[in-house]
């Protein structure tokens, strides 16, 4: 007997994204399980941040980290990026990483970002659910951090320490606003990090109610976020001193 296929059952996207990109998801499922790992923002903190103590363990980059390496040489595991004009700009980086790379699918789809590398993960339409699978819907959360940590979450990793995460923006409008950015980006590691591109504003207040969920989750199945940003302003996980945090967290097996 033939079954007769629905309108959303014949769409090509969906189709690609079940019969493609699914298993190559899944793939990563519980594959770090009971290990530790980095997931690197990117304030300006990072300028004052040795990386190079981090090689040699698990490293979640994000969005434009690539432009570290003009000034340090960091081994990433992974990068993850979710805000269509960091994917639209960063194409290009992104595909000639040699590394995996997890990305919004409409995004990667729309700016055409596409390789072996590259991973496309679908999206929940609540902004703070949280994904507990490579192959389900990530929530937004209105932070790339809040994916990253979702991604660690699915792929198993027990304790994870964030750097980088200064949680202060300086600008002026309203969260989640569409803004160009002319002179040089005082927000990031890298002057010319927005310099001359779109970007959207912080929403700093919402991103806290991400963070307080992933809180939630990592806690209740006995794991732990720590938060080894130098001077960082979030104080939604234990503080740790960055250096403890390099003598703490497990290097690869």
């Amino acid at each position: 007997m033939i079954k007769k296929m629905n309108s959303k059952d014949e769409s090509p996207i969906v189709n690609d994204w079940e019969l493609n990109h699914a298993p190559r998801l899944s793939h990563y499922q519980d594959i770090h399980s009971g290990e530790d790992c980095f997931i690197i923002g990117n304030g300006p903190s990072l300028n004052v941040t040795d990386l190079t103590k981090l090689n040699g363990k698990y490293i979640f980059g994000l969005n434009k980290i690539y432009l570290i390496f003009n000034s340090q040489q960091v081994d990433l595991s992974y990068i993850a990026a979710i805000n269509q004009y960091v994917i639209k700009q960063s194409g290009q980086q992104y595909c000639n990483m040699n590394i995996p790379v997890f990305l919004k699918q409409n995004a990667a789809i729309k700016h055409n970002v596409l390789g072996q590398d590259i991973f496309q993960t679908k999206m929940s339409s609540h902004a703070f659910h949280f994904n507990k699978s490579m192959a389900g819907k990530f929530g937004e959360g209105y932070t790339v951090t809040y994916y990253a940590l979702q991604l660690a979450y699915a792929m198993g990793f027990q304790n994870v320490f964030l750097v980088g995460v200064d949680h202060s923006f300086k600008q002026s409008g309203k969260p989640n606003e569409l803004q160009k950015m002319d002179g040089d980006d005082p927000n990031h590691f890298h002057p010319e990090y927005f310099k001359g591109h779109e970007w959207q504003l912080a929403d700093l207040e919402a991103s806290e109610l991400a963070y307080r969920t992933a809180k939630f989750y990592y806690q209740r199945s006995n794991r732990q976020v720590f938060d080894a940003t130098i001077g960082g302003k979030l104080d939604v996980f234990p503080k740790m001193d960055f250096n403890e945090a390099t003598k703490l967290c497990k290097s690869k097996n």
